[in-house]
């Protein structure tokens, strides 16, 4: 599938993989592990579905579920929903999830879908996602609860999070190889 084909028409199994895996990446994201630092699965949801979907229903997965979100329906981590969760201080994370899936989509429809390429579109996705929800995160929290800077502000929400997500970032990789055959 490559990026040009936006404008084909999507047949009804794609619409059902794009809901299904919508669906799993709110479980996903219900899902708690606690830890020094709790973490979700979020990320893990996200990154199976645009490596066992691809580029484009993978990216429409990771849209219908921030418009479920946004619509106020609780598939956000701890069962929350709604505008109100985008626009906190940690909504920029969440609505990296979205950038990181377009990156993907780009980076593979012009490099292919081999396992070196899904690896390096996801942990730029990663990046990505980081980056947008730091910076969202930096103006929110300075203008409603006061200065922060950068170092504290990734100490908070980036540096706890490398390693478990690096980790489900490979778990993802992984088990789309073997799902993915089942689903074409």
């Amino acid at each position: 599938m490559t990026f040009d084909a936006v404008s084909s028409r999507l047949r009804t199994r794609d619409l059902a993989y794009i809901a299904l895996f919508a669906v799993l990446i709110a479980v996903c994201a219900w899902i708690s592990i606690p830890f020094a630092v709790p973490f979700t699965m979020q990320l893990f949801g996200i990154f199976l579905a645009l490596s066992t979907l691809g580029g484009r229903r993978g990216t429409y997965a990771v849209a219908v579920y921030l418009l479920l979100g946004a619509a106020g329906i609780p598939v956000f981590a701890g069962f929350r929903g709604g505008l109100a969760v985008l626009l906190g201080a940690t909504g920029g994370y969440v609505a990296g999830f979205f950038l990181s899936a377009f990156l993907y989509w780009v980076i593979t429809a012009k490099l292919g879908e081999s396992v070196p390429v899904q690896a390096l579109a996801c942990v730029l996705g990663l990046l990505t996602c980081y980056l947008f929800g730091t910076v969202w995160f930096l103006v929110v929290y300075n203008h409603t609860t006061g200065p922060i800077s950068l170092l504290s502000a990734l100490g908070l929400c980036v540096f706890p999070y490398l390693i478990p997500d690096l980790l489900k970032l490979t778990l993802a990789l992984s088990l789309s190889r073997r799902v993915r055959g089942f689903l074409h």
